[in-house]
Parts: C-alpha cells; sequence; structure tokens
C-alpha cells in the first residue's frame, strides 16, 4: 500500500491490562491504531486505585505512540465508573472511553454528560472524547438496541460523542448460562450472532463504527482469519484485539488493496461522467446508487484514496 493510502478508521483496537507496566510498554510498541487500557475485566478490584493512577499518567504524557490511547471503564451499574473516570481525567482527556455492559441508551447519555463536564473543567476541546459502546453483554442490552436511534438524537451530546458500537460473546453467554459460544462447524451460536448482527445493524442506523469482538484464542491465527473475512465482508470497520500478535492481520483485513481503491476511483468517476443519471455504465455492467455509495466509502475510509 502506498504512504498516501493511510487508513482514515480505526482498523485495530488492542486492549492492555491498566495495571500492568510490561504489558503497556510492549503494546506501545505495536501498530495498533487505538491502545484501551483496560481497567475492568483485567484488573483486581484492589489494584483499581494503582491501575487508574498509572493510566492517567500514560493519557497525561501522550505516550509516544501512533495510537489513540482509549480507556475501557468499569460497568455503569458497578459503583465504580465515576471514580474510573475523575481519576484517569485528572490531568487530560483521553481519545476515548469504552463502556462496558451497557443495558440502556440512558447510560451512554449520562456517560456523555459526565464527559462534558470533565472536557470543560480541564479546557479541554469539546467532544475530544469518545465513547465506544459494548452494547451487547447483557440481555437488557439487546432489547435496548432498537431504542438507540430514536432516544440518541442526531445533533444530541451522547450521539455527537458515540463513535461506534462493539459486540462481545463472554459476558452476555455468561449471562444466559450457555454452555459453549460456537456450533460444531465453529459458527457461533444463533443467540451470539443474533447479538453480533443487530450490533452492526444499529451501528449503521447510527451511522458510526461497527466494531467486531475479540477473537479470544490468540494463538488461533486461522480462526482470527475466517473472523475478519466474516467481519469485513458483513461492514465492520474494525475489530478488538488481546495480543499484540493480532495487530498485523487486523490491520490487514481492513485496509483496502490498490485494486480495490483503483476499482472504486473507477465506480466514482462512471458517475462523475453521466451527471444527473442514476445509473452509470462500467465493463459492461450497469451500476446504480449503491455502487456509488459503495465506492465513496471505501475512498473515504482511506486517506488519500479520491
Amino acid at each position: 500500500m502506498s504512504e498516501a493510502h493511510v487508513p482514515a478508521v480505526v482498523r485495530s483496537w488492542l486492549f492492555v491490562p491498566g495495571d500492568s507496566e510490561r504489558k503497556q510498554a510492549k503494546a506501545l510498541s505495536t501498530a495498533a491504531d487505538a491502545l484501551i487500557f483496560d481497567l475492568e475485566d483485567s484488573v483486581a478490584l484492589e489494584q483499581l486505585p494503582a491501575a487508574r493512577a498509572r493510566v492517567a499518567d500514560l493519557i497525561g504524557a501522550r505516550a509516544a505512540t501512533g495510537a489513540q490511547l482509549w480507556v475501557r471503564v468499569n460497568a455503569p451499574a458497578s459503583g465504580l465508573l465515576h471514580e474510573d473516570l475523575e481519576a484517569v481525567c485528572a490531568a487530560a482527556m483521553p481519545d476515548g472511553v469504552v463502556l462496558p455492559k451497557v443495558s440502556a441508551a440512558g447510560e451512554l447519555v449520562a456517560v456523555a454528560e459526565r464527559l462534558a463536564a470533565l472536557e470543560s473543567r480541564l479546557g479541554a476541546r469539546p467532544l475530544s472524547t469518545r465513547l465506544l459502546v459494548i452494547a451487547t453483554e447483557t440481555p437488557q442490552a439487546l432489547l435496548a438496541l432498537p431504542q438507540y436511534p430514536a432516544l440518541l438524537a442526531p445533533g444530541a451530546e451522547a450521539r455527537l460523542r458515540l463513535h461506534g458500537l462493539t459486540w462481545g460473546a463472554e459476558d452476555l453467554s455468561t449471562a444466559l448460562g450457555a454452555l459453549g459460544k460456537f456450533q460444531a462447524d465453529g459458527s457461533l451460536t444463533f443467540t451470539l450472532q443474533m447479538a453480533r448482527t443487530l450490533c452492526l445493524v444499529t451501528a449503521a442506523a447510527l451511522a458510526v463504527a461497527a466494531v467486531d469482538g475479540v477473537h479470544a484464542d490468540f494463538r488461533d491465527a486461522s480462526g482470527l482469519e475466517r473472523e475478519l473475512a466474516d467481519a469485513r465482508r458483513d461492514g465492520f470497520s474494525g475489530k478488538l484485539a488481546i495480543h499484540p500478535d493480532q495487530i498485523g492481520p487486523i490491520n490487514a483485513a481492513f485496509t483496502p488493496t490498490e485494486a480495490e481503491i483503483a476499482q472504486a476511483r473507477r465506480v466514482v468517476a462512471a458517475f462523475a461522467a453521466a451527471p444527473g443519471a442514476g445509473v452509470a455504465s462500467l465493463d459492461g455492467r450497469m451500476l446504480d446508487r449503491p455502487h456509488l455509495l459503495q465506492a465513496q466509502r471505501l475512498l473515504a475510509a482511506v486517506r488519500g484514496a479520491p
């Protein structure tokens, strides 16, 4: 890929334990587009104060990395979220907050309002800290997803701050009492596939990024490749990672190829040559507006491609 064709979207999101200096140092040297310093599942409660302080130092120092710096806080229902935000935003705002175990759109609104207050107090640019919502980790979350477009109105604080939605299988399967997450052929069970699909469709309805969930077995390279092919085919723009070895394949999967970019340019040019027409012809094929929109979307995802 040429130097000009730099992805404009966040492809790879690497979780990093908030209390592990060693893993943080390794993560900072990776090619991940975003690092998620984790204060939730990977940190024991007694280590949480130290982890908060460590993450705050990393955010404040803006560690030497090209990656965005995000923080996964504890869930709205945990009683720990407020202290997480106060601690990690003590000196500077992160690029974003990953919000887990969300059960209602109103929880997004409350966190968005809190972030606005912190930005104001620190003199940060409004809306500089975005939100990535893990939107499928509770049964209530699945039932709430269809309500998101109506409750998160265009122009509202929470909608403007929302970067995207992602999904998770581990907590949901536990909440359901499921004995497994996969069918015999390796595909997701129907319920988890439904959760993934609802996340994708809701993100599209909100015009925000859809980020595929983690591939938990970081040694299973072939399984990761299958998930990446499915995710890009279906419309996801990136994927969560739990190990540095997953970053290269994720970045490659969500980076349009030179051939794809060239074809998208040809589609756009074909419509430009027929202004006002609803269809265009290219290589003996009739193209309509969905083809144009798809080409424009691909080019918009790559800086320097148009």
